[in-house]
């Protein structure tokens, strides 16, 4: 089966494939290899002086996304990675012939043009071409302009069409970029390193999770893509690299849904000396940066609820289970170390009408019990702290309570957006966290990274920030396909 849509418009293409062929038999070659291009056209527009018509020369480039034929002249708009930006053509200007070619082009072909800054009767800043040229004939037409890209599917297959068509989506997605950017700055503000670890893992550590497998034919053996960022970032502070982070994808082959896809942006940071009440701190300083420098405010509106989120306000902390507690009504924690402890859990399940599977563990009802009920009402910014210790084998124990960890779970807009941990760098603690993990498949335990333990880790708060769930709380988004350029799909001719 072919991979090229089936056409729609089966004349449009014809047409446009007989203009192909007529400039060619005329010696134009409509696919150049470079034009030159002085300015974006925001950039362009900022340097009209008002007042001052035709005194800037500009050289812009773009997609042509409208086009008014005026007989004579043409106004036409040009799109570019700023944004659209106005052209004017007329015929006695750039000439005649240069005029006629003009008036084949279609919808989509991409030009670039040179002229000078004026300012039209209604107020819009354009470029008086004095000369163009075609530099990539669209042989395909664009989505019609009142109907748009309006199926999601091809939204996502043909994310290319939807960054051309539908402004809502490319803004959103070059807001991502200007998101990552901003903890960028405020991480290297911070004198932390950014780094880049391995994809392939001989062993999936660093969190409970269903790798993808693969095979290197020239070693003979299976690796996994990573689950995590974590074990070989915690290797790097044993290294002496104080301050350390990466922003990278993570592969899991589990479910799909509106906050999960297979691959994922992950940020994972590791400042040794510090804690979790460190991260604290850290995360507050990069939403702080982010909500100043790109959103240019504080506060949005979180769509499900109709909720105004406000993150230059306090920031709640709530310990784990005080919210349990607070949400079946009893005081469940007074059970957990108690034999009737798992009775009084199902009994909180039941009341709360949270499904469960009876193979699981006590702390997995109790856990399922916070996220179906807990987590989706936390709106506004809150840090839930000190959570069982089986969530997290690489979280340090709570001096006061063992059976807890010192740790948070950053909520905010019904979803968790950060864990971050007071790391656990004694390595005898650290082996019998991973073997009770693991039970019996003991090689899904990394001796690595218990070695590199042994040598000695200074202590250290981490951090994970989910990238996306981070933009979709950030834009407005309604699912995480919509803030991943290209997100995982089903092949468009797999069965099933």
């Amino acid at each position: 089966m072919s991979d090229i849509p089936e056409d729609i418009s089966h004349d449009q293409y014809a047409v446009r494939l007989k203009k192909l062929a007529d400039m060619r038999a005329a010696g134009f070659d409509p696919f150049r290899a470079s034009v030159e291009q002085t300015h974006f056209s925001a950039d362009a527009m900022r340097l009209h002086v008002e007042g001052q018509d035709n005194a800037v020369a500009v050289k812009v480039a773009g997609r042509l996304v409208v086009i008014r034929d005026m007989g004579k002249s043409h106004f036409v708009k040009i799109l570019d990675q700023q944004g659209q930006i106005q052209l004017y053509l007329k015929k006695d200007v750039v000439g005649e012939e240069a005029y006629a070619a003009f008036k084949k082009l279609d919808l989509g072909d991409i030009i670039g043009a040179e002229g000078t800054l004026f300012k039209t009767k209604t107020g819009e800043i354009t470029v008086r071409v004095t000369g163009y040229t075609l530099v990539t004939k669209a042989l395909r037409p664009l989505p019609e302009k009142w109907h748009g890209l309006s199926d999601m599917e091809q939204v996502y297959r043909q994310r290319y069409l939807d960054l051309i068509v539908n402004p809502e989506s490319r803004a959103r997605l070059m807001l991502r970029s200007r998101i990552v950017a901003s903890i960028r700055a405020t991480l290297a503000k911070r004198s932390f390193l950014e780094v880049e670890t391995p994809v392939l893992e001989g062993v999936a550590g660093g969190a409970a999770a269903r790798p993808f497998t693969t095979h290197h034919n020239a070693l003979g053996v299976d690796f996994f893509l990573r689950i995590a960022l974590e074990l070989r970032l915690k290797r790097l502070l044993v290294g002496g690299y104080d301050r350390v982070f990466e922003i990278g994808r993570i592969f899991r082959n589990e479910g799909i849904s509106r906050k999960h896809n297979p691959e994922f942006t992950m940020l994972e940071v590791y400042q040794a000396y510090s804690d979790f009440r460190g991260m604290m701190d850290l995360i507050k300083a990069i939403f702080t940066d982010v909500c100043r420098d790109v959103l240019g405010t504080f506060e949005i509106k979180h769509a499900a609820s109709g909720q105004v989120i406000n993150f230059a306000g306090e920031w709640r902390e709530a310990r784990y289970f005080d919210l349990i507690d607070e949400a079946v009504g009893f005081k469940l924690s007074g059970f957990r170390a108690r034999e009737n402890y798992r009775e009084q859990a199902l009994r909180a399940a039941v009341q709360m009408e949270v499904h469960y599977d009876p193979k699981w563990e006590t702390f997995e009802i109790v856990n399922e019990i916070f996220s179906k009920k807990i987590e989706p009402a936390l709106i506004q910014p809150t840090f839930v702290t000190h959570l069982p210790k089986e969530l997290c084998p690489l979280a340090k124990l709570n001096q006061q309570d063992p059976g807890l960890i010192d740790v948070f779970e950053l909520c905010i807009g019904g979803m968790e957006i950060a864990p971050a941990y007071s790391e656990q760098n004694d390595p005898f603690v650290q082996r019998e966290m991973f073997e009770k993990q693991i039970g019996e498949d003991k090689q899904k335990m990394d001796v690595d990274f218990l070695l590199a333990l042994e040598h000695g880790m200074p202590p250290a708060g981490g951090m994970g920030v989910g990238i996306d769930r981070l933009c979709i709380l950030l834009t407005g988004a309604e699912s995480i396909r919509d803030v991943i350029l290209f997100p995982s799909l089903r092949p468009s001719d797999a069965k099933g």
